[in-house]
């Protein structure tokens, strides 16, 4: 029934996200979910939510859970935009402020969903290509940009920025709207959030799917200059007035009220992470150095496609892209200790050590 759709639908190509299987037994790491389930404060606030003030509509400002998040980061209340998801957050910057007349940047490697972003808002996109260490080189981005976009860490790749590079970024491009996506910031890499007192062309978006463990609440927010969060609202309000429901905002909130319990999920992942290398390198692996929840690896005698459907035969799964220059790499989400061990007793059959 394709011929009832619109022009526009015709010509999209839509992300892919990472494949949610059904199968028994299943080690899961493909998606860079968390190993560790939320805070038992998310899980309170959740159930206190279950009253009949679901009838009513959410607070379409979220105004408690940005006055939360201001205050967790240390900015002022309209200084923050939240979203359902940093996906939305990011379609809307994208909307809202990176369509201009010149072309915008970002990395030729990088998070899938950006070209996506550009055709469907029409914006007039160029690649900039890693170095051979796929790695983002700032110096490449000093050409003429109507916006600029990169992911800090990287993704899929999890090499990291540090900020003196993002600030040297900006002022590369004082004129022009610079966006650093930081879903998986906080699992080694420094925020540029320091940065937005003295740059107010800087959005810093990031999410409480990874390392706060709330990927199925769908919450992300942007921290920026006034200005660009009310570009942010503009879009929304014509688009969504009500992103974030009851049950979101309480159990975000939550989340940042246990500090505690964030820092040792959060270190025990980067634990998991450093694991989880040596373990691979122990295997022949070439592992990139990452900052994520995440290692993007592969090894010299294997083809990356080969290795990905050998350990789903294993019920292990990870993400394989087959796009140039990353055939054969693996990304492999950071588990417990359990699914590690999973993981490399199946590659050390795969790869014969």
């Amino acid at each position: 029934m394709s011929r009832f759709w619109s022009s526009l639908t015709h010509g999209l190509s839509p992300y892919v996200p990472g494949e949610q299987p059904r199968i028994a037994d299943l080690v899961k790491l493909n998606t860079n979910e968390s190993p560790f389930g939320p805070s038992p404060r998310v899980l309170e606030a959740i159930r206190g939510q279950a009253t009949d003030a679901l009838r009513l509509y959410p607070d379409p400002t979220a105004a408690a859970l940005r006055s939360a998040l201001a205050g967790y980061h240390g900015v002022r209340p309209e200084q923050v935009f939240v979203g359902n998801g940093s996906d939305e957050v990011l379609a809307h910057a994208f909307a809202a402020l990176l369509k201009h007349d010149a072309p915008l940047l970002f990395p030729d490697i990088t998070y899938s969903f950006y070209p996506v972003y550009c055709r469907l808002f029409d914006i007039a996109f160029e690649t900039v290509p890693l170095d051979p260490a796929m790695r983002i080189r700032i110096a490449d981005y000093r050409r003429p940009a109507g916006a600029v976009i990169l992911p800090n860490p990287n993704a899929p790749t999890g090499v990291a920025l540090a900020r003196a590079e993002i600030a040297a970024l900006l002022e590369q491009h004082p004129d022009s709207p610079v966006v650093i996506d930081e879903a998986y910031v906080d699992f080694g890499a420094e925020s540029a959030i320091p940065l937005i007192a003295s740059h107010p062309n800087l959005l810093v978006v990031q999410t409480m799917s990874k390392s706060r463990a709330l990927a199925g609440l769908r919450i992300g927010y942007a921290i920026g200059h006034p200005d660009l969060i009310e570009a942010l609202t503009r879009f929304k309000d014509s688009f969504n007035s009500y992103p974030l429901d009851r049950v979101a905002q309480a159990g975000a909130i939550a989340s940042l009220q246990d500090e505690a319990y964030f820092q040792a999920s959060r270190i025990s992942v980067i634990e998991g992470r450093e694991r989880l290398t040596r373990g691979l390198v122990a295997l022949g692996f070439e592992v990139l150095p990452s900052a994520a929840n995440f290692v993007f690896a592969r090894h010299p005698g294997h083809r990356g496609a080969a290795l990905a459907t050998a350990l789903r035969q294993q019920a292990v799964i990870v993400r394989h892209f087959s796009a140039a220059r990353i055939e054969d790499y693996l990304r492999i989400t950071v588990g417990t200790e359990a699914q590690i061990d999973r993981l490399l007793a199946a590659l050390a059959q795969i790869v014969g050590r």
